[in-house]
């Protein structure tokens, strides 16, 4: 099973989830006001708005939060973000891609460099691993949501490419711009999914010994610790043996 899929078991293992809960809720809520401001304030008028409050309630993200965001771009007094994407080199020559949105380029891109070069990455230019990944649309729901026949079936009649099935739960994969309608189908079929949201899903992977992937955690760690970074995705692979000494 490729590392990417991993990741978010390794942080909640590491109670990394709840130490960083407000960080989170405020970077979702940043999402839902850009999307907000981009297009309709109506979550069923605009699909990226929708995905974004979708994934907001999928992490437990308060209710009040999500309209407060969504009035925040109503209003007018919402900041203007660019949206910037950073590549670079972690351990081992891993891919790492960094998806931004800040007010303020400059410091943005000061920081994400200082923090490859200060956690043994190198940051590269635009496009310079984008190359070893694909966009794709990701669904994932719990392993309880039936067997892996049955999620297969409804992965296939809602329009989705691949699902990767585990003891973890469901991955469904489809393409970037079908991920709306093919999570309505799928909501209809199955029920809330854990998790909608358009990741860089690895086409190529870099395995990883236990001292690369604890170098590459705390250069994970350390960009995701940045207000300005939304997301990070790396294309690191690591054998089961590994994933347990973490």
């Amino acid at each position: 099973m490729a590392g990417h899929s991993k990741w978010a078991n390794i942080q909640h293992r590491k109670g990394r989830q709840d130490a960083a809960r407000s960080k989170l809720f405020s970077k979702l809520a940043k999402e839902i006001t850009v999307a907000a401001k981009m297009g309709d304030p109506d979550p069923d008028k605009n699909p990226r708005l929708r995905l974004a409050v979708k994934e907001a309630k999928s992490q437990s993200v308060p209710k009040d939060v999500i309209e407060r965001a969504i009035k925040k771009a109503i209003g007018g007094d919402a900041e203007s973000y660019d949206e910037i994407r950073y590549e670079g080199y972690g351990p081992n020559g891993v891919a790492v891609i960094v998806e931004t949105m800040t007010d303020n380029k400059n410091r943005t891109a000061s920081t994400v460099r200082s923090t490859f070069s200060k956690n043994g990455g190198n940051l590269g230019e635009t496009g310079s691993v984008g190359f070893m990944f694909e966009r794709k649309g990701e669904v994932i729901y719990p392993a309880d949501a039936g067997d892996a026949d049955d999620i297969m079936m409804s992965a296939i009649e809602a329009g989705a490419e691949d699902v990767e099935s585990s003891e973890d739960g469901h991955i469904i994969y489809c393409a970037d711009t079908d991920l709306n309608d093919v999570s309505n189908a799928l909501e209809a079929d199955l029920g809330e999914s854990e998790s909608t949201k358009l990741i860089w899903k690895p086409t190529t992977t870099t395995e990883l010994g236990l001292e690369d992937m604890q170098k590459l955690m705390k250069l994970v760690d350390a960009l995701e610790d940045d207000d300005d970074v939304q997301r990070v995705t790396t294309n690191f692979e690591a054998t089961d043996e590994v994933m347990a000494q973490l």
